[in-house]
């Protein structure tokens, strides 16, 4: 939008309930995407998840493993720090967070405060994907695969059809779908953002500045 390319960003969670924690997060750019897998204390291969990843859905990717929350999110923090300009760049989400709602951002800040982590995007302008396609006629559709759908379509490499399998895979450590599934959606949610940049107006955007006021 305008002079500032959209970074994506999309998390996956092991559930809804108070004591959920994050499991995978993913940014993508236009250069390629990163994704941070929390696998809670299990070994796992980062060279043979990235080319399995890479190899389904033919994307370049930058896989990192951790084997906590906190170590993730200090990952995520990092990866912002030396990859997101905010001169350059605003952050965005599908239903990340909207003005009396959203999930990822909000679920991230109490991670943050869970695990004594600083908030990973500060000066960095927000604005959500899902209150600007809401300028398209996407009929009955209002969530992310379906307004993809509608508007772009095309082949993807989501292995499944809701975040809930997402949950099993990751308790399950079945690592490839689980990333391929968090790789789709921030892929789908950037893809979206492009195309409101060419058509929806800039005082739409909605645009806000992440950074808290005692940062």
């Amino acid at each position: 939008m305008g002079d500032l390319s959209p970074v994506a960003f999309d998390i996956e969670t092991s559930g809804l309930d108070p004591s959920a924690i994050i499991t995978v997060a993913g940014v993508t750019m236009d250069m390629g995407s990163w994704i941070g897998l929390n696998t809670t204390g299990r070994l796992a291969d980062s060279t043979r998840l990235t080319t399995a990843v890479e190899h389904e859905s033919g994307s370049n990717i930058r896989l990192a493993v951790y084997q906590s929350e906190e170590d993730l999110l200090i990952g995520l923090s990092e990866f912002a720090t030396n990859h997101i300009d905010d001169d350059r760049h605003y952050l965005t989400a599908y239903n990340g967070e909207t003005w009396n709602s959203g999930f990822d951002l909000p679920f991230l800040r109490s991670a943050c405060v869970r695990q004594d982590v600083e908030w990973p995007f500060p000066s960095v302008a927000y604005a959500d994907v899902m209150s600007i396609v809401n300028r398209f006629d996407t009929g009955d559709h209002n969530d992310l695969v379906g307004v993809y759908d509608t508007l772009i379509g095309g082949d993807d490499c989501d292995p499944f059809d809701d975040s809930a399998s997402a949950v099993d895979s990751h308790e399950n450590g079945e690592w490839v779908p689980l990333l391929l599934h968090n790789l789709a959606d921030i892929e789908r949610t950037r893809e979206l953002a492009v195309l409101a940049g060419r058509y929806v107006p800039k005082s739409d955007f909605r645009m806000k500045n992440l950074s808290p006021p005692d940062t």
